[in-house]
């Protein structure tokens, strides 16, 4: 989100001023000296935070707010005006202003009211955003996300859903495989009979093969009744093989064998049993690389992969991590009865700044821990596991190497951030004399 401010002030020396402040904070600055050309600029480009004059010279301040919130209701406006005034201003606020600052205007208050109002403002976009990938039409139950790779996912899905053709899903662990798997089947003609899921990772071919195929009571030792396997149970419905490159050879001849005849025989059974099912299997392995490597059935695969749906990466679809992290809030706040109502800016970015090599898994993971151990109504960057809460002062990452000075600054701003600006503080915690801490402010533009 664009980070624009516009100041409405018909003092010039405050436009100045405060503009010069706020820039050196990354924001995008426009001032303007009345309000209707600061109207019709809006209407133009809506701003997200606004600094109003209460006093103005062609048009009242309570007025300019009205106007502001009918272009755009999410704009947080911010009230500049005099202690004479502070009964407008509190009235101000209960017509929509997210503050006010009184005149002589402090600037570190400035810089905190607009970064506080920057942070409400991208809460504010990122919960209507999660909204529209929850109930967007073209979105789905169980799957968060309105990034352009996780649309194309979307779209697959929805080319194949109806088609009744097996699916093989590619991604690393953690990126959601199961959860397409189940859209495919909820979305087909398929949604009204039985879905089976089963992981062939690290289990003997006698136990996959009991479990699949079902055995006859006196196949073996211990089989006192007759058991109906998963595929036999999910007739008419759809299977999901996760972790298929795991399933050794001699299961992977069966399972051709089911794909060709679409008949399965139990474990001592005499009598093969008619098989009505669809096949989506999934792998975090290449499995082009594993027939070659001789490790997968050629035949298998070609079976298998009739069509193919790749799934990204969590750092591929970074855009989707606001959204993710608000759903698993939810989710964990509710199961824990806790009110934690979302993540502040500081935290956000830390993960942002994450590669997750765990992908949508480890950070659900992450958020359920936060959830579960904040004391606050917000997740903050000291609930984050220790290994992430290093990442916000960890800046020598490949291709963000950083100078001495620049890391330097951005290691006061941080402190100075956490005591509330407050200089005595901050020189303890930085354990150099106030003098010294008043001249790094000055010559890094710190307040």
């Amino acid at each position: 989100m664009e980070r624009r401010i516009a100041i409405v002030d018909d003092e010039i020396t405050v436009c100045r001023i405060l503009s010069k402040a706020l820039t050196k904070d990354g924001f995008k600055v426009e001032t303007y000296t009345s309000g209707s050309p600061f109207l019709e600029r809006m209407k133009a480009s809506p701003f997200g935070i606004v600094f109003v004059d209460l006093m103005l010279p062609d048009i009242n301040g309570m007025e300019l707010l009205a106007e502001i919130k009918k272009i755009n209701e999410n704009s947080e406006v911010i009230i500049i005006t005099g202690y004479s005034s502070i009964d407008k201003a509190i009235e101000a606020i209960k017509q929509g202003a997210y503050h006010y600052a009184p005149k002589p205007l402090k600037l570190s208050e400035i810089r905190l009211l607009a970064k506080s109002a920057f942070e409400k403002l991208s809460i504010c976009l990122e919960n209507k955003k999660l909204r529209q990938a929850l109930h967007g039409k073209d979105k789905f139950k169980s799957i968060i996300g309105s990034s352009t790779a996780i649309q194309k996912v979307f779209s697959m899905i929805r080319k194949v859903s109806p088609l009744d053709c097996n699916v093989l899903l590619q991604g690393a662990s953690g990126t959601g495989k199961e959860l397409v798997a189940r859209e495919i089947h909820q979305t087909s003609l398929r949604k009204e009979r039985p879905f089976v899921s089963f992981n062939c990772g690290g289990f003997t071919d006698e136990l996959i093969n009991s479990e699949l195929f079902g055995y006859e009571k006196g196949a073996f030792t211990g089989a006192t009744a007759t058991r109906i396997g998963l595929l036999e149970s999910a007739d008419g419905g759809t299977v999901f093989l996760d972790e298929i490159g795991e399933m050794p050879l001699s299961m992977q001849v069966k399972m051709l064998h089911v794909i060709q005849e679409k008949r399965i025989m139990r474990v001592g059974g005499v009598r093969p049993i008619d098989l009505d099912i669809r096949i989506i299997a999934a792998s975090n392995k290449d499995l082009k690389r594993e027939v070659s490597s001789g490790n997968f059935r050629e035949d298998l695969f070609f079976r298998l992969n009739v069509v193919t749906i790749h799934l990204p990466q969590l750092v591929e679809r970074q855009d989707d991590i606001p959204l993710l992290i608000k759903h698993f809030i939810n989710k964990y706040s509710l199961a824990f009865h806790k009110p934690v109502a979302g993540i502040n800016q500081q935290t956000l970015e830390i993960l942002l700044n994450y590669t997750f090599p765990g992908n949508v898994r480890e950070l659900e993971n992450i958020i359920e821990r936060a959830v579960a151990l904040t004391d606050y109504d917000q997740i903050r960057p000291s609930d984050l596991p220790s290994d992430l809460q290093q990442l916000e002062f960890d800046s020598i990452e490949s291709g963000k190497l950083m100078s001495l000075d620049e890391l330097e600054k951005k290691f006061i701003g941080k402190v100075l951030e956490r005591s509330d600006y407050n200089k005595g503080i901050t020189a303890k915690i930085l354990n150099i004399p106030r003098t010294t801490l008043w001249r790094k402010m000055k010559k890094y533009g710190l307040g």
